[in-house]
């Protein structure tokens, strides 16, 4: 094949790629907009959860993250952790009793409020399980296999709190009282009075 013709069908199929990709809904992923420029973190940024969620905050550059307790009446809304459970269940036994798979679950609970007490968010729970096969002789892999599962589901929990932050709209304020006109008022004096 000849180069000319090469470049030209390279050219031709890089131009065809995005215009086919922008045709069926293809989009990257953006930054998410928030209904609120401050949130205090009423939970442990220590804890490993706590950190990757402080993390995925920060990181959309969108958002003050406050965390002392002053703080709190200044912030638009506050992300209360309510618990965090770890789980590990045995599912599944030898004849012999030993144990031969786990279940791994994290449960989350969350809310989002204003500081007037406000629910943005009503008390969420958010669970995931994963299956883990267990062997006595390989029990050490199978602790960091663990902690890679307890890893992902953190993960997967965080991205859909980030979700349902992002989806938070403003409450909208209640509309004022529609003033009346100045004849309607002096028709309403005037009868009121006998």
């Amino acid at each position: 094949m000849k180069p000319s013709r090469r470049l030209f069908l390279t050219a031709v199929s890089l131009g065809a790629v995005p215009a086919w990709l922008t045709g069926c809904g293809f989009q990257l992923r953006q930054t998410n907009d928030f209904a609120f420029k401050t949130l205090y973190a009423n939970f442990s940024t220590t804890s490993p959860f706590g950190v990757e969620l402080r993390r995925n905050l920060l990181g959309t550059g969108r958002i003050d993250l406050l965390t002392e307790p002053k703080q709190m009446l200044n912030a638009d809304a506050i992300l209360d952790i309510l618990s965090e459970t770890r789980q590990q269940v045995p599912v599944g036994v030898s004849a012999t009793g030993q144990m031969r798979e786990l279940q791994l679950r994290l449960q989350v609970q969350f809310r989002l409020r204003t500081p007037q007490g406000v629910e943005l968010i009503e008390p969420v729970s958010l669970a995931l399980q994963r299956d883990l096969s267990f062997t006595e002789t390989a029990a050490l892999s199978k602790e960091i296999e663990m902690g890679i599962l307890y890893r992902d589901m953190q993960t997967d929990i965080v991205q859909q709190i980030m979700r349902r932050l992002s989806a938070v709209k403003p409450r909208s304020l209640p509309a004022p009282a529609p003033a009346l006109a100045p004849e309607a008022s002096a028709a309403s004096e005037s009868s009121a009075k006998p």
